[in-house]
């Protein structure tokens, strides 16, 4: 047994060690040798004296304080032959879900190089696609209005068979008034209303001001006609109210060390995912080291679950102890409650052009993430919700592109089979990522996602005569499958505001 004396000595040297590597001690030797040249210090009494000087000064306190927040790290002493890693953790079964102390140092170490080196994902597949969410959606039913009772929806043709309230085109002219095609917008080079140089140079001007002024509704109002290069990223860490406090570091900085400490299944898929689409994107694959650290770290943040709160979704549980059931057994897994499905790597992606410090950039896609992004792929009848997205985008090809809508659903080429997963990623991936952004700053300036089902159906217009052509679903995915050339905000004008009456 631990002689109690021992203990305490123990306690003590781990304590002093503690301690003289702190900024703490620094500090108090600073003071220390200021004190020596006051006059009331005798070199007779010096130990005495300084002690007496540190105890007025304040400094005594500081270093009780600093003593005491040690003790409750380590309320009890360890006995003297324990190997180190009881020390962090004295239960067995706990140790076993840390990684060894061997793989976390190669961790640390290659944390800027993750991409350089991942575990073996060949057994590995996502969770569910895009494709498989969209069959979910397509299932569900109003069971009230099972044999088309309802007047205003029986004509519906499309895959969404589930009556839920969306805008007709002259309400989203008048949601979306700024993009009006008398508005200056960045994103538009030949508009004949605003010169595009003089509005350039002025919109800048008023960014800058909105940014002295530290005024968040101000800096959403301006985003609407789109974000200068140079300001989006302030603009949208003022918008999202994120700082970037020294206290948001520590809290990223411990979600790191959570990330080298214990290995998740989760990883796996996070791995794969971002393996199977940033990396093999051209505008993105640099940012490979960035996607892991964000997405390892977002796995592990528990203040992720406060999001379910105003979310349709439940997070998934796991039993500990084969206490299946029991609910005081039950915990949350993985510990943020989200389960990434394949793409879910490209709602950070983008990001990483504007961010490059990893704690602002974890922070920025965190709030993007629980203000927007988790609508897209969880079911509910929230306007900028997914399900609301798809009825929107299908209603709009078939009240103003009826020929269109008819033609490809005859052919089998349901048109939201292929605009899915544009809206479920929020077009990343598919657009050039300036004209990406553009559109993000929108986002964010309307706090909508509704703007996703109205580019999607634009962009079925803007192809319309080569859809018209074909003659099975896998033409029009060729004819659509590039999109990296398309301009955003002209689709978006004229179809709101040039094209559809």
């Amino acid at each position: 047994m631990l002689d109690p004396d021992s203990g305490l000595s123990l306690t003590i040297a781990r304590i002093v060690r503690r301690l003289q590597g702190s900024s703490l001690h620094s500090q108090l030797e600073r003071q220390a040798r200021v004190s020596l040249h006051k006059p009331e210090i005798k070199l007779e009494s010096l130990k005495e004296d300084i002690k007496d000087f540190l105890k007025t000064s304040g400094w005594e306190k500081k270093l009780q304080n600093a003593v005491y927040s040690e003790l409750n790290v380590f309320p009890s002493p360890c006995h003297p032959a324990a190997p180190p890693e009881h020390m962090k953790e004295p239960l067995a079964y706990m140790r076993k879900a840390q990684r060894p102390a061997s793989e976390q140092k190669e961790l640390l170490n290659k944390w800027n190089e993750m991409g350089t080196d991942e575990p073996d994902l060949s057994l590995f597949r996502p969770v569910y696609a895009p494709k498989d969410f969209l069959e979910v959606l397509m299932n569900l039913r109003n069971p009230n209005y099972e044999n088309g009772e309802q007047p205003s929806f029986r004509n519906h043709l499309g895959l969404i068979q589930v009556p839920l309230k969306v805008k007709d085109i002259p309400e989203l002219k008048e949601d979306f008034s700024e993009l009006g095609l008398n508005t200056g917008q960045l994103g538009i080079d030949d508009s004949a209303q605003v010169p595009p140089e003089f509005f350039e140079n002025e919109h800048v001007r008023v960014g800058q001001k909105v940014l002295a002024e530290q005024d968040s509704a101000a800096a959403q109002q301006y985003v609407r006609q789109g974000c200068p290069t140079a300001l989006r990223a302030d603009l949208w860490a003022l918008i999202l109210n994120i700082s970037n406090q020294p206290e948001d570091i520590l809290y990223y900085e411990q979600l790191k060390s959570n990330v080298i400490q214990y290995d998740l299944l989760v990883d796996s898929l996070i791995y794969k995912d971002v393996k199977l689409t940033a990396s093999n994107d051209d505008y993105y694959f640099v940012f490979e080291d960035y996607l892991y650290q964000v997405l390892l770290c977002f796995s592990r943040d528990t203040s992720v679950l406060e999001h379910f709160t105003y979310s349709s979704a439940t997070p998934p549980k796991s039993y500990i102890r084969g206490k299946l059931g029991i609910e005081e057994y039950a915990v949350f897994y993985p510990p943020n409650g989200v389960i990434p499905f394949h793409g879910f790597s490209m709602y950070v992606a983008p990001l990483c052009f504007l961010y490059h410090e990893p704690s602002k950039l974890y922070q920025i896609f965190r709030e993007m993430y629980v203000r927007f992004f988790f609508r897209l792929h969880s079911i509910s009848s929230h306007p900028s919700g997914i399900v609301s997205l798809c009825l929107l985008f299908e209603t709009l090809l078939q009240t103003h592109l009826p020929q269109l809508f008819y033609h490809l659903r005859e052919i089998g080429a349901q048109p939201l089979r292929i605009s899915f997963k544009w809206m479920v990623r929020a077009f990343s991936g598919y657009l050039a990522t300036d004209q990406l952004l553009l559109l993000w700053d929108r986002i964010l300036g309307y706090n909508s996602l509704e703007i996703l089902a109205v580019l999607a159906a634009a962009v079925f217009a803007f192809r319309a005569v080569n859809l018209m052509e074909v003659t099975s679903l896998a033409a029009a995915e060729a004819v659509l499958a590039d999109l990296s050339t398309l301009k955003v905000m002209p689709l978006l004008q004229i179809f709101l505001f040039a094209t559809v009456t």
